[in-house]
């Protein structure tokens, strides 16, 4: 498979510049002061002799359909009214809920599914019980996963409102991943930003939960990222690193319902904030016996280093919504991503009358693989489109009205891709990741000035 050469060149310091073919995301980090000089007798030799396989290995990691995970939202309706919420609140007050009958029928289908394809108990898929708040129907979560643990791994994502201690020794043993929602180390500014329907905050129900896991490897704390807390975020980090967190995920606010539009936090301070707080884990993680991770900020990382080892799929594109992953609402509607789960044309299937090939197949999940930083004006030209991907397409639908549009937060990718250049320069990104993780990874091409 043949490649044009066309590098962009992408300014990481005053001192250095990234070189750039951003179609295979081939890159290297190179002196300003040679710059014509090192990429005409250095790069452009190795460009020449990788750049083949690089468009094929790229070209297969976009673009293949490889369905691996599923997120089982089971119950429409929520206990908390976080006031971000990319869940139509109308929803969030619908008793609909699926019983345990439903759910393992769900489950049973999606495993026949996936045996098809070669999986087994050896090569696990992935299913995510997620949002609303799953823990509402507990029972009906913990049995099935005591049913279906030998052929999947597990995850949940919950507010924490409900879980109590003996809900976290049953994840401990099952080797569930837990995701717990927090958005501050203050008890006041979580409180705003998440509270029960009854208007009491989650933040004591989180940290006593927090506490409880211990260190728990499997456990993520997920923090939207909102004007209310974005100067917090460094302060959280320690926070959270003093309880033993090891991984963070600090999401920007997404703008899928207009009600978060008047949450979204001024993009330079974005920057400012979060760049502060990936220093701070660093630090943290240097200096102390205990590692925390920016795990959103490390998948952009390795974007870079690692492009085809990413695992969360939101900033590739397209990005995984139906093509990696998919949503099975409450009702049964396969959906692409969770994200859309306000906009009904987006259904391509439900579980309980049809199959998940043809949810695959729909137009709906087509739709949203055809969404390309190619077909994006601005993204086209950008040197970095494939390391942030131009997320997300739910969020630009809803805000735009069509999903060919740069990202809403456009400049903080831009500006978040340049400084993880810079800490690549710096030979400091062995701190962004956990302990050993980037021991298998093994070198394609390597120039070092």
């Amino acid at each position: 498979m043949s490649h044009s050469c066309h590098f962009a060149f992408h300014d990481a310091s005053q001192r250095i510049a990234v070189v750039i073919d951003p179609d295979i995301v081939f890159w290297a980090i190179v002196s300003k002061r040679d710059l014509d000089s090192i990429v005409k007798r250095e790069v452009l030799p190795l460009y020449e002799r990788f750049k083949d396989d690089l468009v094929s290995e790229m070209h297969k990691f976009r673009f293949e359909v490889n369905l691996a995970a599923v997120y089982i939202n089971p119950v429409d309706r929520c206990n908390a009214d976080c006031a971000y919420c990319y869940i139509p609140s109308v929803l969030r007050r619908n008793d609909f809920q699926m019983d345990k009958n439903q759910l393992k029928s769900v489950l049973a289908k999606i495993r026949e599914y996936f045996k098809k394809r070669g999986y087994n108990s050896e090569t696990k898929p992935v299913i995510v019980f997620h949002g609303s708040e799953p823990l509402l129907i507990k029972d009906t979560i913990l049995s099935a996963i005591e049913t279906f643990q030998d052929f999947f791994h597990f995850g949940i994502q919950t507010n924490g409102l409900l879980l109590e201690e003996v809900d976290v020794g049953f994840f401990k043993r099952h080797g569930v991943n837990v995701g717990l929602s927090l958005d501050s180390p203050k008890r006041e500014t979580n409180n705003l930003l998440r509270h029960a329907m009854d208007g009491e905050g989650t933040y004591d129900k989180v940290v006593q939960a927090i506490d409880w896991f211990d260190g728990y490897e499997r456990l993520n704390v997920v923090s939207t990222v909102t004007n209310q807390n974005v100067e917090q975020l460094p302060e959280l980090v320690s926070f959270l690193h003093r309880r033993k967190v090891s991984v963070v995920l600090l999401n920007p606010v997404r703008e899928t319902q207009k009600s978060a539009q008047s949450l979204k936090p001024d993009q330079e301070k974005l920057i400012r904030y979060f760049i502060a707080a990936v220093e701070r884990a660093i630090k943290l993680s240097k200096y102390s016996k205990n590692r925390i991770v920016i795990g959103n900020f490390a998948n952009l990382v390795l974007g870079i280093i690692a492009p085809t080892a990413r695992r969360l799929m939101c900033d590739i594109t397209p990005c995984g919504g139906g093509r990696c992953f998919l949503t099975i609402a409450a009702n049964g509607n396969m959906i692409p991503c969770g994200e859309f789960l306000g906009f009904k044309e987006f259904c391509g299937a439900n579980i309980f009358n049809s199959s998940i090939e043809e949810a695959m197949e729909s137009k709906a999940f087509r739709m949203v693989r055809s969404r390309v930083v190619e077909k994006i004006p601005e993204c086209d030209v950008c040197a970095v489109r494939n390391i942030c991907g131009a997320p997300c397409p739910a969020e630009v639908y809803a805000t735009q009205g069509n999903m060919f549009h740069p990202p809403t937060y456009c400049k903080f990718y831009e500006k978040l891709a340049k400084y993880a250049f810079r800490l690549v320069a710096e030979n400091r990104i062995k701190y962004l990741f956990r302990d050993k993780a980037l021991e298998n990874l093994e070198y394609v091409y390597n120039l070092t000035r």
